[in-house]
């Protein structure tokens, strides 16, 4: 057991150094494309770039659902944790960066992506509060309804972004065939490490007795939204906070879509449906920091330094009060499978 739990965490840091290595070149990769053939920073943010950081989310849901056998609670934990997390992520960058001084260099056209995310992820929630197990084919209508909302939502913001408010970045110093190439260079580097780190990541929860669920949400979340923190530093180092913002809450929406990519390749029904209470827990306190950040973008001038700083330190408080009742809640793989057979426990004598 001590040997394979070895193999597994070697496995895990691996795939995740990779994962983060490349996801991180993604996002550079991607702005140059962006630059290169002339596309707004909104369009890049929500969309480029988001949906560039999100690949490794993508890779290891896809991948969790490939198992045998598939880990469905894993793939359904990384996408509310990584929604989750990404919020910690945005008050912790404009804490470093100023805090409301980051918000005012944050336009209010975002308001309409964060509408989009907040929608997005409440709806899965509710999809999987329900239980809805209509499908075509081999994917349930409610991810279709999510992808639909996505496309529609996307649209909506590419029609409300800042009229000639984008600057244009910095020379990305390579050709735009170059950088195609690089970007799907790394792109296949993590489809390949997620596959890694969904099978090293089920080991650990079988071997520990971590629950599924939980592991999702707090361990391979944090690899996989990695890019995301990377790339928001970035542009705030940058002086780009709506591309950092745009990215983060871009890259919740997409990650609501990512139950429909992998609705296909899980074939024990309706991949959303696979929900348990750490899901409910993540979800929602993932919705509660979007409506905050919301919040705190349309207010930014209204509101003062102290306040903002205060809302934002309460925003990473959130996350991490959340996470503590994911795992809390999330318990154990004995706890999730009540129905697997008990411990093997050795017999006592009298008075032990």
């Amino acid at each position: 057991m001590g040997g394979e739990l070895t193999i597994a965490i070697a496995v895990f840091l691996a795939s995740a150094v990779v994962v983060m290595f490349c996801g991180a070149k993604l996002a550079v990769y991607g702005e140059a494309l962006a630059s290169l053939t002339g596309w707004g920073r909104l369009f890049v943010g929500s969309l480029l770039v988001a949906l560039a950081t999100s690949l490794p989310e993508l890779s290891t849901n896809i991948s969790a659902v490939r198992l045998d056998p598939p880990n469905p609670e894993l793939a359904v934990g990384n996408v509310f944790g990584a929604n989750m997390l990404n919020m910690f992520t945005l008050a912790a960058v404009a804490l470093a960066f100023g805090g409301k001084k980051f918000l005012q260099q944050v336009a209010p056209e975002q308001g309409y992506l964060i509408v989009v995310a907040v929608v997005m992820t409440g709806l899965a929630i509710l999809f999987g509060a329900m239980q809805w197990g209509a499908n075509i084919g081999e994917v349930g209508i409610a991810s279709i309804i999510l992808i639909a909302l996505f496309v529609a939502g996307m649209w909506w913001v590419y029609k409300t972004r800042p009229a000639g408010g984008d600057e244009e970045g910095e020379d990305p110093g390579m050709t735009l065939r170059k950088a195609w190439l690089l970007f799907g260079l790394v792109s296949l580097g993590v489809v390949i490490s997620g596959f890694f780190l969904a099978w090293s990541s089920d080991q650990i929860a079988g071997i520990t007795g971590i629950a599924s669920s939980t592991l999702g949400i707090l361990l391979v979340s944090l690899v996989t939204t990695m890019p995301e923190a990377s790339s928001t530093i970035a542009a705030a180092r940058m002086g780009a906070m709506d591309l950092g913002v745009a990215g983060l809450y871009g890259s919740c929406a997409f990650n609501i879509t990512i139950l429909f990519y992998a609705d296909p390749f899980f074939r024990d029904g309706v991949l959303g449906n696979a929900t348990e209470p750490a899901h409910f827990v993540a979800g929602g306190v993932a919705v509660g920091l979007m409506v905050a950040g919301l919040v705190l973008v349309l207010a930014r001038n209204r509101i003062k330094s102290t306040v903002a700083t205060v809302a934002l330190a309460l925003m990473a408080t959130t996350y991490i009060v959340g996470a503590v009742v994911v795992a809390t809640v999330g318990g154990t793989e004995d706890e999730e499978n009540p129905n697997s057979s008990p411990p093997v426990r050795t017999a006592q004598t009298p008075g032990e």
